[in-house]
């Protein structure tokens, strides 16, 4: 977070996870149990008064970056929409202990969930390493699985990065603004493995949203739970009209490589995909 923007609290933080799950559920990014929501708080935090019941725990990944501070995460199997109503029966707080292998889990007496996310290793692992990089004390990670941007990824003409983004930032004059570094293809991997983690990692350093081919997409924000969401919604509804065209046999233009300038001149974005 910047200087002079103030940290959230732990009350704001959990209404914003449960909030964002329900726009994830809402935009159709998140079936049953998939998808999770974790925020990394680089400072102290006193958790016992929301999570009073602690526990020991390894952690998938060695995080020693994020000692001292406190990570947020979604419980395996807790279905995103149900959060809003429910939220300390879906989040545990983990503190990371010096050396960053292993933390302490806080829960609440209404858990419902036998452990964090099934992606927690990818979570802790992108916020390791934007700590390390950056030295952010702020990120939201958000995992969601947008069913337009996963349909594209099946479709070998737009298993790159460069066809993804030339596809999906054409349509709306707000994405080039949005999404100025735009969106990393990342290859299949087997959910979970080290290999996605690692792949998800390196994708996430230039920049602020993955979609991981065939799976789904995960998007970062040193702003906020929110900000992480609206990439993906932003991305999504490019994918959306690109598959809406795909459907009526390219009948539309998009905007053109000069429109898009435009935009981005006029809000003096940077972008990559101005050439």
């Amino acid at each position: 977070m910047t200087i002079d923007q103030p940290k959230p609290t732990l009350d704001e933080l959990i209404q914003q996870i449960g909030e964002s799950g329900a726009r994830i559920c809402d935009i159709e990014a998140s079936e049953a149990g998939a998808g999770n929501i974790s925020v990394y708080m680089g400072w102290d935090v006193e958790v016992r008064r929301h999570f009073p019941n602690a526990e020991e725990i390894e952690l998938p990944v060695a995080a020693p970056h994020l000692a001292g501070g406190t990570v947020l995460a979604t419980g395996s199997g807790r279905r995103l929409r149900q959060i809003e109503d429910e939220p300390l029966a879906a989040i545990g707080a983990v503190k990371i202990h010096e050396g960053g292998l292993t933390g302490t889990l806080y829960t609440a007496n209404t858990r419902k969930f036998a452990r964090l996310t099934s992606e927690f290793n990818s979570h802790l692992a992108v916020h390791e390493d934007q700590v390390a990089r950056r030295g952010v004390d702020f990120q939201a990670v958000v995992h969601a699985q947008p069913p337009h941007l996963t349909y594209l990824s099946h479709v070998p003409a737009y298993q790159t990065t460069e066809a993804m983004n030339r596809a999906i930032l054409r349509w709306e004059p707000e994405s080039i603004v949005s999404l100025s570094q735009g969106i990393c293809v990342l290859p299949f991997c087997i959910p979970g493995s080290e290999k996605m983690s690692a792949e998800n990692v390196a994708g996430l350093r230039d920049f602020e949203i993955t979609l991981w081919s065939k799976h789904g997409t995960m998007s970062r924000s040193d702003i906020s739970v929110f900000r992480a969401v609206d990439r993906v919604e932003y991305a999504e509804t490019g994918a959306k009209y690109e598959y809406m065209d795909i459907v009526a046999g390219g009948r539309a233009e998009g905007l053109s490589a000069a429109e898009i300038r435009g935009v981005a001149e006029t809000f003096s974005i940077d972008s990559p995909w101005l050439q």
